[in-house]
């Protein structure tokens, strides 16, 4: 058996030498770099962080420059105070006024402050949504690159088979040429070895779809040819109390839920400062400047200083008050049940994937072991069919019996590697 897995390992040598080795760190610093979705939620918390300010809270004054020019010309008629009558064609009248004004609003009920603490919320979850993103998307990578690992690992299977079949081949017909064989023996061997090629093309078709698909996640040109490593290794200390104490302060699907309920609490504090008064000062300097061609008056002009103070205090808006406030705190009740629910999902999820995860664990011990007897039956199996003491059909038997245990061992690992990266990825710790 040493022999053959010295050919094989020459095989997948030869055929890996071209290739890109992407390593599974270098896989998720691309997808870091590239993935449309981590790009697109690092805009959106872009988007937050800019809108986080205490001017757009309503918390700074309004400064505006004004321009108001009036022109008239009109037919005019005055009839004054004796009597007699003014009349003048095309009068002209001209009303100027320019200058800059302030307004600020110095209280609303204490809706600003509560708008400035959502502006926080909205950010924080900005980058709770961030990690999410990037969380779920390195679970993607992590999970297609061990999809990967698999599929090679049982190419690699395959590999072996068609080697030992193509060497049944050879011996069954070394024993057709000296006549210690029919013809029926040397074409059951070929059929078999046939049945491993086809074996071959179809998991040749499987690794390039996943390698596709891992390429689509990575962003990059789904033809970019590689190869990933060998191995999957498997963390076998992760301790349930541990991710559940993690998953409940980490989770970003909780902590975005967290946020969006306060966000609701900060919305009902803002409804609600519409019953209180709202204060706002005014000031500014204008220019004035008017012209008439008919009056007592013909010019005049002034600037200077204006202030003043508006206060209004709400009375009654045909109860639109109290339907806000009922329709906030049924948001608000909504955000909690809604955070109350996903806790118990999350539970749930963990408590699933964890018992798969140390069923797969048993598992892959189990079919370790089962393996390593398959190799060695193989092996026996092999030397005797060279000397003749076994029929082909036991020899074929012990073979897939060898393919079999192999591929199921491949599966147990990967398995149990999809429920290690599940159970991390529900904790929040899932590491890149």
């Amino acid at each position: 058996m040493k022999s053959l897995y010295i050919v094989v390992l020459l095989v997948f040598v030869s055929k890996t030498q071209a290739q890109e080795l992407l390593k599974l760190e270098d896989a998720v610093k691309i997808a870091l770099e590239n993935n449309y979705e981590i790009k697109l939620a690092k805009n959106e918390l872009k988007v937050d962080e800019l809108s986080n300010s205490i001017g757009n809270a309503g918390m700074l004054p309004t400064v505006n420059a004004t321009v108001v020019n009036n022109n008239s010309i009109l037919n005019t008629t005055q009839t004054q105070a004796d009597g007699s009558e003014r009349t003048l064609d095309g009068a002209r009248n001209m009303n100027l006024t320019y200058g800059i004004g302030l307004d600020w609003t110095v209280f609303d009920g204490m809706r600003m402050f509560a708008r400035k603490e959502q502006l926080n919320i909205l950010q924080k979850q900005g980058e709770a949504e961030l990690k999410l993103a990037i969380l779920t998307r390195i679970s993607d990578v992590y999970l297609n690159y061990f999809d990967l690992v698999q599929q090679q690992q049982q190419l690699a299977a395959i590999d072996t088979a068609i080697v030992i079949s193509q060497e049944r081949v050879n011996t069954a017909q070394n024993r057709f040429n000296i006549g210690k064989a029919s013809k029926l023996e040397v074409l059951n061997a070929q059929v078999d070895l046939n049945s491993d090629k086809s074996s071959q093309l179809k998991q040749l078709e499987l690794i390039k779809t996943t390698k596709i698909r891992l390429n689509e996640i990575l962003a990059r040109d789904v033809q970019t040819d590689f190869v990933v490593t060998d191995k999957i290794m498997v963390d076998e200390l992760l301790k349930y109390d541990e991710l559940k104490s993690s998953a409940e302060s980490q989770n970003p699907q909780i902590q975005v839920q967290l946020l969006t309920k306060n966000s609701a609490e900060q919305q009902l504090k803002q409804v609600k400062a519409g019953r209180y008064p709202t204060v706002r000062i005014t000031s500014g300097y204008n220019l004035t400047r008017s012209e008439a061609s008919l009056g007592f008056v013909t010019q005049s002009s002034g600037r200077g200083l204006v202030y003043g103070i508006n206060a209004s205090v709400p009375i009654f808006n045909g109860n639109q008050q109290n339907r806000n406030e009922k329709i906030a705190k049924v948001q608000l009740e909504n955000a909690t049940v809604t955070l109350e629910q996903q806790k118990l999902s999350l539970e749930s999820q963990l408590n699933s994937a964890f018992t798969s995860y140390l069923t797969n664990l048993e598992l892959t011990k189990v079919e370790a072991k089962n393996l390593d007897i398959a190799e060695q039956n193989l092996d026996i199996t092999l030397s005797k069919f060279k000397i003749g003491t076994i029929t082909p059909i036991e020899f074929r038997t012990a073979q897939q019996n060898f393919l079999d245990a192999k591929v199921r061992y491949s599966n147990a690992m990967y398995l149990t590697k999809i429920y290690e990266i599940t159970l991390k990825e529900l904790a929040g710790n899932l590491t890149f």
